[in-house]
């Protein structure tokens, strides 16, 4: 079986919990084999508020009046009323203020985004992991498994106190109630949060072939939370990419230690034992990840695309159905289900596969790729 590299990536991130965790061991860092970033790296960016949020601040909120509706204010501002006609787009992970700026951003973006006003007013934040099926997506060989957090806000008394009720909390979500309705939360530290964000942004260079850069943003993540394991995943990937098998086989072994039913860190490992010519180490391994998983992502998307180079498409089109069915929610597997509809020759299934392709798509450019090849059959059934 051919392997991809395995990289947890956030909307938010699995995470790690609430209580103090030991710093890694200072032997995972090899600061020696990377250039010096191109960029600066501060986790003091990832909340900064800008000069223009500040102004939307003072234009928005404050006309609101009453401190005590300044949570239900800023909600209404950000996300009921549309005066900022935010986009979703997961294009890149972006701070609070290039979120601002584009008016776009992924969830963890949005998320930041919305942290960073609150902080700026003075109103409590809870950030929450959701406990929801993974979501994966894939760049090239690259495999990213997608989680996600969302935030809470709290109301501010107006002697300066804050209430602490649920019921005094605003949820601020940004997929569908009903995806998220019967979810599970736990309550995440916002040190977690940077570290996502910066884990996001290594993962991000890291697919963009910057290697440098993505190694700096890895190891910082790993500093504002050593119990975040997976950065040490993203870390042990940049390693080997970067062509330091051994530098990846240390950071891997350890985080498989911490976790050692994790098959994202055991995918990696894989590989890397294979290239330091541990053949048959690696092979134990994979025996053993494929009993945790037998099937893992992309496994029958990856044999529906074989049969629609054979021209199977009715046995692509169950395969590609059996990834719908399993990841719903993933732009690539509903249009690749519609390729096989239109292979062969039902129509009326593609347009609606196209549709979904359409509004689960994850950037501005997939989303009007679909509604471009939605026009077409819609043109056709026309004439």
């Amino acid at each position: 079986m051919k392997y991809c590299v395995v990289l947890v990536f956030s909307m938010m991130l699995a995470a790690c919990g609430i209580s103090p965790v030991a710093p890694p061991p200072t032997g995972l860092f090899a600061d020696r084999l990377f250039l010096d970033p191109s960029e600066r790296i501060s986790a003091d960016d990832v909340f900064a508020v800008s000069a223009a949020m500040k102004h939307f601040l003072s234009t928005e909120i404050a006309r609101e009046g009453h401190a005590r509706h300044q949570h239900q204010a800023l909600f209404d501002a950000l996300y009921t009323t549309g005066k900022l006609k935010l986009e979703y787009d997961s294009a890149m992970t972006r701070n609070a203020a290039q979120a601002f700026d584009a008016r776009a951003g992924n969830c963890l973006s949005l998320v930041i985004m919305t942290a960073a006003f609150a902080r700026e007013i003075g109103l409590p934040i809870r950030y929450q992991l959701v406990n929801m099926d993974e979501v994966w997506s894939r760049s090239g060989d690259v495999l990213f498994s997608v989680a996600h957090v969302n935030l809470a806000l709290g109301k501010r008394n107006i002697e300066g106190g804050f209430t602490r009720g649920d019921s005094e909390f605003l949820t601020i979500d940004f997929l569908p109630a009903q995806e998220i309705r019967t979810a599970r939360t736990r309550a995440i530290l916002e040190e977690t949060v940077v570290a996502m964000y910066m884990n996001n942004r290594a993962a991000e260079l890291l697919a963009e072939g910057k290697l440098d850069d993505a190694y700096w943003w890895s190891r910082a993540a790993i500093g504002q939370d050593s119990g975040f394991s997976n950065s040490y995943n993203t870390l042990g990937v940049i390693y080997l990419r970067h062509g330091n098998p051994v530098e990846a086989e240390n950071v891997l072994a350890y985080a498989l230690e911490r976790e050692p039913r994790n098959t994202h860190i055991m995918s990696n490992l894989v590989l890397v034992l294979n290239d330091l010519g541990r053949v048959s180490e690696s092979r134990a391994l994979a025996r053993k990840m494929e009993q945790l998983e037998p099937d893992p992502p992309f496994s029958f998307y990856d044999r529906g695309m074989a049969a629609v180079r054979k021209g199977d498409f009715r046995g692509a089109r169950d395969l590609f159905a059996r990834e719908v069915d399993r990841a719903p929610y993933y732009h690539e597997f509903h249009f690749w289900l519609a390729v096989a509809y239109i292979g062969l020759g039902e129509i009326e299934p593609a347009r609606t596969q196209l549709t979904l392709a359409m509004e689960t798509s994850s950037t501005v450019r997939d989303h009007n790729l679909y509604a471009a090849k939605l026009d077409r059959i819609n043109a056709y059934r026309v004439h």
